[in-house]
């Protein structure tokens, strides 16, 4: 009777745990991470008799969890892959809202200013007009700072992501190292009775971590599991668990850059930190925000920089020269703010750099690094974004120096510097948010030309004069004022005259004048540089004086140039003075309004608006694409996740069906022991 109610005794205890294993599965189905557990039985050892073996019941031989090592890893991977996604397109598409609406894009304002310049071009004389001008410049400033606002406060949000990003992981390492420990430690390890519950929550842990960052997991003795970036750095060893921070970056004190810290070394990690949340935020700072701002900023000093020179060689109401419109872009404060030294540079370094803006017109949207090796002048400065050396050299001794760029220089102002030290050269990085408007009076737009021509009223012959291009008010190497505009509203020396001599003969020739004498004759111009002299032909359009600065001590260079047509008679006089009483005269205010259609962008292929335009392009491509990228890896996680769970997860129906199973085995053991009682009971009844 003994052996039948072990038998059933083992069968009650063995459909028991199966019943509370299987109650735990279904109370556990929402539970996240959780891996369905499974009882497995197996044959007690039997007795042996002369007539065979007899059974002796079951016994549960393990609880195992249903988990598939590789399904779990590319859980991980593919969690990795969509966190990275998320994050990056997330912030793409604030990015792209921002520059694409039409309240909040440059557009707007842009062309707002371009039609009031062009509507007082109409009225020079209309204060009101001119108001409006000022308005709206202040306007397309105000949009401006409000885009580098903008950009610097999803700078700031990027930032405080990888902080609590840095958090979260830190928090993951540690409790991952805690569950290695309690696992190591858990009992009946030995005996391959692993710590279900503890497994469960050591995946979940790497799981959330791999949606933070790129991970490596390495199964190693004591069912522990070490933790890696995916370049090999250690993240989890056993019990003992690394450290991730953040700090200012050294290179671009207004980034952050990763360090760990593991055995009391602390490495920076920046590069490493792939994938994931982490991963993506990196990613979005480094290939869209770092260029929004730069190709921003280029803007801005194209629309500073092209507006300043037009206005500048203008004259405003009261017969002054017009000066900057906008903030200068190359003063000296700005020049040295576009040059940012590096935080571990050496202390003794004294040495003074510069950026000046040379073309707005050839300006790329860029960063670049300059770096001093060798006895500290040796030098090479490398595209941050390419990471190509596009130019490299040697200081000269003394240190005074340029390195020329397309569109800008790289002024070395003095001192000393030494190898290892770097700089970080940002010529448009910050210029959206220098911009100011420069003038606040009706009456300071210098919307008239300062030189008007006339002819002579004796003159007998057919030639006549334009009324002139200006070019400058300064020469463009010097910077100094030329002659002509040393003193305001009017000519320094007096009016400027142009006498013709005509054989009758077919040889014309001419004198320039002032009150000082004559300038220069027609015996040597030579204005298109090519070493002849440009004879006077009265079937063309003959140029009077020369558009190259260094024509300037010939006298032939004036800051602006003059054609005449036809044939002059002899003793015929043009003169060009200073355009004085030139209120109604809206010559520079065309040439203004006009800068709004004109390509002064990108070597002359761009007026502001297409060049506007590129910029929203470029983000609105990035942020379709990451849209894709992230729709695909929303599929992979999801056939990923699927396929755990079809593993691992829960199913409720067949929960349900093997309660039920366990069930009537439990009450078919529980039976067995009934009758075992009941044949016992009969046997004690025999004998009374």
């Amino acid at each position: 009777m003994a052996g039948l109610i072990g038998i059933g005794l083992s069968g009650v205890l063995g459909y028991q745990a199966a019943l509370n294993t299987t109650a735990n599965n279904i109370t556990n189905a929402n539970t996240p991470g959780y891996s369905r557990q499974e009882v497995q039985f197996e044959t007690q050892e039997g007795r042996r008799t002369g007539a065979g073996t007899i059974g002796s019941g079951v016994s549960v031989a393990d609880i195992r969890r249903l988990a598939d090592a590789y399904l779990s890893q590319q859980l991980r991977e593919d969690s990795t892959l969509f966190g990275e996604q998320n994050a990056f397109n997330a912030e793409l598409t604030r990015l792209d809202n921002l520059l694409g609406g039409e309240d909040t894009g440059l557009n707007k304002a842009l062309n707002n200013f371009f039609s009031a310049m062009q509507n007082a071009a109409e009225d020079p004389t209309s204060l009101p007009q001119r108001q409006l001008v000022l308005s709206e410049a202040q306007q397309l400033v105000n949009r401006f700072q409000g885009l580098n606002q903008e950009f610097i406060q999803q700078r700031e949000s990027v930032k405080t992501q990888m902080q609590q990003g840095v958090k979260d992981a830190n928090t993951l390492l540690k409790s991952i190292a805690e569950l290695n420990l309690a696992i190591s430690e858990s009992p009946g390890l030995a005996q391959g009775r692993e710590p279900l519950e503890l497994m469960d929550k050591r995946d979940e842990k790497l799981r959330q971590l791999s949606e933070l960052v790129s991970i490596r997991v390495t199964e190693v003795e004591g069912s522990q599991v070490n933790v890696s970036l995916s370049n090999g750095l250690s993240l989890v060893t056993g019990a003992n668990a690394a450290e991730f921070a953040t700090r200012s970056s050294a290179k671009d004190p207004t980034r952050l850059e990763f360090t760990l810290t593991s055995g009391g070394r602390t490495l920076l990690v920046d590069e490493q930190i792939q994938g994931g949340k982490l991963g993506g935020l990196r990613a979005f700072d480094e290939m869209a925000l770092k260029p929004a701002f730069d190709e921003l900023g280029r803007l801005a000093i194209a629309i500073s920089a092209a507006i300043n020179h037009q206005h500048e060689i203008g004259m405003d109401l009261e017969g002054d020269l017009g000066g900057n419109f906008f903030s200068d872009v190359n003063s000296l404060a700005v020049q040295r703010s576009r040059v940012v030294p590096n935080g571990n540079n050496d202390r003794t370094t004294t040495g003074q750099l510069a950026v000046e803006i040379t073309d707005s017109s050839q300006l790329p949207a860029g960063t670049w690094e300059l770096q001093f090796s060798g006895d500290g002048r040796s030098y090479e400065l490398i595209d941050t974004i390419s990471g190509d050396t596009v130019k490299q050299g040697r200081l000269p001794d003394p240190v005074q120096s340029e390195i020329n760029m397309p569109g800008f220089n790289i002024r070395v102002e003095g001192g000393e510097f030494n190898a290892g030290d770097k700089y970080l050269i940002q010529p448009s990085r910050n210029a959206a948010e220098n911009m100011k408007l420069n003038i606040r009076r009706e009456e300071d737009l210098a919307f008239a030309s300062p030189v008007r021509a006339s002819s002579d009223d004796g003159n007998l012959g057919t030639g006549t004069i334009n009324q002139g291009n200006m070019l400058n008010v300064r020469n463009p190497n010097t910077g100094a004022l030329l002659d002509d505009f040393q003193n305001s509203g009017q000519f320094a020396d007096g009016p400027i005259t142009i006498t013709f001599t005509n054989d009758g003969a077919g040889t014309i020739e001419y004198v320039v004048s002032n009150n000082s004498g004559p300038l220069f004759t027609s015996a040597n111009v030579d204005n298109d540089g090519d070493g002849t002299t440009d004879v006077y032909d009265p079937q063309k359009i003959n140029q009077i004086f020369s558009t190259r600065p260094e024509d300037e001590s010939s006298g032939q260079y004036r800051g602006f140039v003059f054609e005449i047509t036809g044939e002059p008679a002899d003793g015929d006089v043009f003169t060009i003075d200073f355009n004085r009483n030139g209120v109604s005269d809206n010559r520079n205010a065309e040439l203004l309004a006009a800068l709004g259609t004109k390509n002064t962008l990108n070597g002359g292929s761009q007026n502001f608006t297409e060049g506007y335009a590129g910029l929203v392009e470029d983000i609105g491509v990035k942020t379709r694409q990451s849209q894709l990228d992230k729709d695909a890896g929303a599929t992979l996680l999801e056939q990923s996740t699927n396929q755990r769970e079809s593993v691992s997860g829960v199913n409720l129906d067949e929960e349900a069906g093997k309660l039920i199973q366990y069930q009537a085995a439990y009450n078919a053991s529980a039976q067995v022991m009934s009758v075992a009682q009941d044949l016992f009971n009969t046997l004690l009844q025999s004998f009374r």
